[in-house]
């Protein structure tokens, strides 16, 4: 047994797409690099496009956080409601929660708009024989759901949903089963209270780690949440920001690259992906960010080289809307 995950949106803070100019530029720069490629002919267009990794086409998405996992088994648990939910649910809807048959499991890290803005656009909710049940370690679950569905901020009233909806409280650190997935909520570093997600599934372990600004660092300071970093094949990591963005912008409950890769070094996690990205960040920024990552990781790698050493290989790379991620192949 095993598991994937597929992020349905990556954004931060909300939901953002380029401007028609930034657009018409991108497009412009990969015209060029189809020539500059030695490519001429309308027969190579699709040549040159799989020859280029998918952010560089079609930048990395426009929606914020929402997360799939899946096991083998075809068990299903979805993280964060916020715009990517509404795509999740096109494709929900070809199977059974179209016909009213689905329970499904949505976890809430916590409320702020970009986690949250999806939910009333999650069309199982709407269906009558589906449950939908929710869950969250803070106890202003049920009222925050509730209040979502109201009106000026939306049409339709809770007691409409056709769904049978339940609330469910979880206790922090506290492993629960669903289906034939473990899952435990450890807190993250956020000025709102954030909690993450580590969830286990055939000797494998996924660790959902946004809003975070990653300021306890050493497994001293993070105390009882440092197994949520224990053990992990997968981490998601929040790095919305430069490190010099980061100092300026402290107790903004987001991070950088540079914090997730020390901590999957010390703690030897096999794959990160950096996510939560920034509304003004374009596809420039998003792969100058990466630029600044590799850096980083070949000087972190020469250090422990000078100091005769070697550091654990960390795979690594930027989270793309549509992403998917077989953690059996890692």
């Amino acid at each position: 047994m095993s598991m994937r995950v597929k992020y349905w949106g990556v954004r931060g803070s909300l939901p953002s797409s380029p401007p028609p100019e930034q657009t018409a530029k991108d497009v412009e720069g990969i015209l060029q690099r189809f020539f500059q490629s030695g490519f001429s002919l309308p027969s190579q267009i699709s040549e040159f496009m799989a020859s280029q990794e998918l952010p560089q086409l079609g930048g990395y998405g426009t929606a914020t956080t929402c997360a799939e996992v899946i096991s083998s088994k075809g068990s299903q648990i979805i993280i964060d409601g916020g715009s990517g939910i509404r795509n999740l649910a096109e494709s929900m809807m070809k199977g059974p929660a179209s016909k009213g048959k689905a329970n499904i499991h949505v976890f809430l890290t916590h409320f702020h708009w970009d986690h949250l803005i999806g939910l009333p656009f999650f069309v199982p909710n709407f269906i009558n024989g589906n449950r939908i049940n929710y869950y969250a370690v803070q106890p202003e679950l049920e009222t925050m759901v509730r209040g979502l569905f109201k009106r000026p901020y939306f049409p339709v009233s809770f007691e409409s949903l056709a769904s049978d909806i339940r609330f469910y409280q979880l206790e922090p650190r506290r492993p629960i089963k669903i289906d034939d997935f473990t899952v435990t909520a450890y807190q993250l570093d956020h000025p709102d209270p954030c909690w993450g997600f580590k969830i286990e599934n055939g000797g494998k372990a996924y660790a959902h780690c946004v809003d975070s600004e990653g300021t306890r660092c050493s497994q001293e300071a993070l105390g009882p949440d440092l197994p949520l970093y224990q053990n992990i094949d997968l981490m998601y990591f929040d790095a919305q920001y430069t490190l010099p963005e980061l100092a300026e912008k402290a107790n903004w409950g987001h991070s950088a690259a540079q914090i997730g890769l020390d901590l999957a070094f010390r703690e030897k996690i096999k794959q990160v992906i950096f996510a939560h990205h920034d509304p003004g960040a374009q596809t420039g920024d998003i792969n100058e960010l990466q630029r600044q990552t590799a850096e980083y990781h070949r000087w972190r790698n020469k250090q422990a080289e000078t100091n005769h050493g070697k550091l654990p290989d960390v795979k690594w790379s930027f989270a793309y809307e549509g992403m998917e991620v077989d953690l059996s192949k890692i």
